[in-house]
């Protein structure tokens, strides 16, 4: 819940969705789970990839639609909102919410490692 946009509600849901976060061996292969993987439509000459599947569990894929909603109206900035705001500018603010809900499954490496979300991307550095 430390991340912006992260309510009780969202947690809750993730906690219960993921259930073992030792099943995924990668936290970008979690959102695949919830159908937020980058698709691929290739056929003949046609390439192209960007939207996302809607398959998996569509509870959780609403949740992060709508943390990342509210982390983009959201007041303070953080590195995450500030890369969501690259991609509204260049492709449009409703694939920058899916981006970032897609972006969200950093929650799965918060939880392995029992960190709390930094704002900032610069590591910090241990006083001795």
């Amino acid at each position: 819940m430390t991340t912006p946009g992260v309510g009780p509600v969202v947690a809750l849901t993730y906690r219960a969705t993921v259930d073992v976060p030792a099943r995924f061996r990668k936290s970008k292969s979690v959102g695949a789970v919830f159908g937020l993987p980058c698709s691929r439509y290739q056929s003949g000459e046609i390439d192209w990839n960007g939207r996302i599947s809607r398959c998996g569990d569509e509870m959780m894929r609403v949740m992060l639609y709508e943390a990342a909603q509210s982390m983009l109206s959201w007041k303070k900035w953080s590195w995450l909102k500030a890369w969501a705001m690259q991609i509204a500018r260049r492709r449009g603010m409703k694939k920058a919410i899916v981006a970032l809900a897609r972006r969200l499954a950093i929650l799965h490496r918060i939880w392995i490692d029992g960190t709390e979300f930094r704002s900032t991307q610069e590591p910090t550095v241990a006083a001795a």
